[in-house]
């Protein structure tokens, strides 16, 4: 450990990413085991967690993660979607269709953020909060295709009539952003997607992702 961090907030972090990573909690024999501390140090740094709520301990002792956490997080998506703003932007007014920042959320794609462009005369709406299974649609399939190939080039999505009926979807995954899995799209009324679209999907989402690092 360095001089200019903190060891203690290192391993209390070490904690919470333990706990998170186990659906059963973790017992502070087995924290200890995992974090190379002795118990009592442990203590300290559930008790510590604890009075914040970012972690809760059952009957039995075991450890779990607490709902703090989910107050941290639920700051997430404001700033994802600040930092996406300016990218989404260029991307409805260049292509001429509704653009869309879109989150893993369990085992659902959801829109956080949305742009629609000004200049159009009819565009699909979209709305932010909508959302739907990963396995449809190009903002959520585009997000798999990264999961399964990690190491391919950045790619695009697309697909047509999944989520609406005569609509239209391009989507590209944000890669190197450490916590934070999703994709950039676009959604149009159109019977193809020209052919542009889709590289410069690829190339918002690389924007995007440049932002949040």
């Amino acid at each position: 450990m360095t001089a200019e961090t903190s060891q203690t907030l290192d391993r209390g972090l070490r904690v919470l990413k333990l706990l998170a990573d186990t659906d059963h909690g973790l017992t502070v024999t087995e924290l200890s085991l995992r974090l190379g501390v002795n118990r009592t140090v442990v203590y300290r740094l559930l008790a510590t967690l604890e009075q914040h709520a970012l972690i809760r301990r059952d009957l039995g002792g075991r450890a779990r993660v607490g709902l703090g956490v989910l107050r941290l997080g639920r700051q997430v998506h404001p700033l994802v979607r600040e930092a996406a703003m300016p990218a989404l932007r260029s991307l409805a007014e260049d292509i001429g269709a509704t653009a869309h920042l879109t989150l893993v959320d369990g085992a659902d794609a959801l829109a956080v953020a949305v742009v629609e462009p000004t200049w159009t005369d009819y565009h699909v709406a979209y709305r932010a909060g909508f959302r739907h299974p990963l396995d449809r649609g190009a903002a959520g399939k585009a997000i798999l295709a990264a999961r399964q190939h990690p190491m391919a080039e950045p790619g695009y999505t697309l697909t047509h009539g999944e989520l609406e009926a005569g609509a239209c979807g391009a989507a590209a995954p944000l890669l190197g952003v450490t916590g934070v899995e999703g994709s950039v799209g676009v959604v149009m009324l159109a019977d193809v997607v020209p052919e542009r679209v889709g590289q410069r999907v690829v190339e918002a989402a690389r924007e995007v992702a440049d932002a949040l690092r």
